[in-house]
């Protein structure tokens, strides 16, 4: 694994690769890396030659200044985890410095509009989405890749990333990557080191209010009738509402593609995604399941149900 921490070394390593005509992904992250950016990591190398792993703390995805300065940074760590994976590690480990990205106050930044940033993460994080979408597209156009590859953990992120992909006619294909979840079904994320062990949990309840979810749609689909959205969004709710010390930001039901809200009926094999964040402690967790996706449910069943 080669380490670049300047845009021209890291264009070095990547047209060399290039020009032997080996394929190139990336996994964009923000470092403090666990098992899920690790899961990335291999889910990218089944589908391309060589891996560019991008490590950048990315501060104007920030509003508060204490946020930025304690977010988690380990780069030893993170560097070693990735040698670690062995046959499967990423060709290259890209960690720029803050000015190496933004060398002075950018003037031309990507801005998304629209209703699919109207709600939940969107709505309560003001210019939050315009800064993943400015830092995903200048990566994208750094490495000009043929695959990134994104957790569905972060489900509007996502979506956000696909419009910007589409609007733009940025080159390059996307995979969403089932959410990697901790042996207690807490959702992994570089966020839950600064939870304490009663912190931690009381985070369970995020997991659980999406499985209390899964089951209403469950039960209704055993029933041969439609789905009740407010029947799925009360038996979340009364999860959270029942854990104490979880301070609850929305908890919503919206369609995969919009990131709205729609019908308040649906048929019993229609896709939704129940979506939740909630502030542990020091910590904003953020959490959801695609309800009608055999695979999303069944993966957050497996994890959340032993427990």
């Amino acid at each position: 694994m080669e380490e670049a921490n300047t845009i021209a070394a890291l264009r070095g390593h990547v047209a060399a690769r290039r020009a032997s005509g080996r394929s190139i992904g990336l996994v964009p992250t923000m470092g403090a890396l666990h098992e899920g950016h690790l899961e990335l990591v291999r889910r990218c190398a089944e589908h391309v030659d060589d891996v560019v792993v991008s490590v950048f703390v990315n501060p104007t995805q920030f509003e508060r200044a204490e946020d930025l300065a304690a977010y988690p940074r380990d780069p030893d760590h993170d560097a070693s985890m990735l040698r670690a994976l062995g046959d499967t590690a990423p060709a290259v480990l890209f960690a720029p410095s803050v000015d190496e990205i933004y060398p002075a106050q950018p003037r031309v930044t990507v801005a998304v509009q629209g209703g699919l940033i109207e709600g939940l993460c969107g709505a309560s994080r003001p210019g939050h989405f315009d800064a993943v979408a400015t830092v995903v597209t200048k990566l994208v156009n750094l490495v000009q890749p043929s695959l990134a590859v994104f957790g569905r953990k972060d489900r509007q992120q996502l979506q956000v990333i696909r419009q910007v992909v589409a609007d733009l006619n940025l080159p390059v294909g996307l995979l969403g990557v089932p959410t990697v979840r901790e042996q207690d079904g807490v959702a992994m994320s570089s966020r839950n080191r600064r939870l304490d062990a009663e912190q931690r949990g009381r985070a369970r309840a995020l997991c659980r209010s999406l499985v209390a979810a899964v089951d209403v749609a469950h039960a209704a689909r055993e029933a041969g009738g439609p789905i009740a959205v407010a029947d799925l969004r009360a038996a979340a709710m009364e999860v959270l509402d029942a854990a104490p010390g979880v301070v609850v930001d929305y908890l919503d039901i919206v369609e995969p593609d919009s990131m709205q809200p729609g019908e308040p009926e649906v048929a019993s094999d229609a896709r939704l995604v129940v979506a939740v964040a909630a502030e542990v402690g020091p910590v904003r967790l953020i959490d959801n399941v695609e309800v009608g996706d055999p695979d999303d449910e069944d993966a957050l069943l497996r994890a959340v149900a032993p427990i």
